[in-house]
């Protein structure tokens, strides 16, 4: 019988087996690194994109921030060009209302009797004068309720004197002056 010594063949394979086996390990190790760094620089790329990104955005936000204290900045000026505008207006309007309010005086008295004295006070208003008669006082009092510019007409003092060697009734009465013709004015303009 013949026989054949098959184990250096064995050990030939083990061996190279091993060999395969310690290539194919170093060279799935190999790969591992450079996946491995691979995605490193990957992330640490993006990391600092997103980094330049984010200062890029603080940056913008700075300069809004800049622009929102700057709107801050006109929306009081405005506020206050707004303000001036209404206090020229309202002094606009005030400016014909002592002529119209003289006129309505004129308007409103009617003969006989005779205004010495007028004063203002806010939109109360203080006459005082010289009737022919009561009945006249009474009459101017009722046309003065009755008027667009004047309302609420009270009689304060009624008295007898002589003017100018003629017997006449001194009066003073007080009177408010009405809101509602001027603000229907104003929104008749447009």
């Amino acid at each position: 019988m013949i026989r054949i010594n098959l184990l250096p063949h064995r050990e030939q394979k083990k061996a190279a087996h091993r060999l395969r086996f310690q290539l194919l390990l170093g060279a799935t190790a190999a790969f591992a690194l450079l996946v491995v760094g691979t995605a490193y620089m990957v992330l640490e790329h993006q990391l600092s994109r997103q980094e330049q990104r984010n200062h890029y955005l603080q940056a913008e936000i700075g300069k809004l921030d800049g622009q929102i204290k700057d709107i801050g900045k006109l929306k009081k000026q405005r506020d206050d060009l707004l303000a001036r505008k209404q206090l020229v207006e309202r002094l606009q309007e005030g400016r014909n209302q002592a002529v119209r309010l003289f006129d309505q005086l004129v308007r409103q008295t009617p003969d006989g009797v005779y205004l010495k004295t007028f004063r203002q006070n806010g939109n109360q208003i203080v006459l005082t004068g010289y009737a022919q008669s009561g009945a006249r006082v009474s009459s101017y009092m009722r046309m003065l309720g009755q008027s667009e510019t004047f309302e609420a007409p009270v009689l304060i003092e009624v008295s007898s004197s002589v003017v100018n060697n003629q017997r006449v009734s001194a009066f003073t009465l007080n009177a408010s002056l009405r809101q509602s013709p001027a603000g229907g004015q104003q929104g008749a303009k447009p």
